[in-house]
């Protein structure tokens, strides 16, 4: 199964972002979604960024792994 997780963009540095996931800081490459911007949210799978989405929807799937988390 493959997981694909929200990201908060926190630096841009050409085509890579270093990005906040879950309390991780990663660095993941955004040349297939040039258009992100530092604040951003963006679906992160095995290490690109594959789509900008909304922060709302963001912190709503965040806020449903960390339920999963704690069960």
């Amino acid at each position: 199964m493959c997981v694909a997780v929200p990201a908060k963009v926190l630096k841009i540095n050409g085509n890579i972002a270093e990005v906040n996931l879950m309390g991780v800081f990663k660095k993941v490459d955004i040349s297939l979604i040039p258009d992100v911007k530092i604040n951003d949210f963006v679906i992160v799978h095995a290490g690109f960024a594959i789509q900008i989405i909304e922060q709302e929807e963001a912190l709503e799937t965040l806020d449903l792994f960390g339920k999963i988390e704690n069960m």
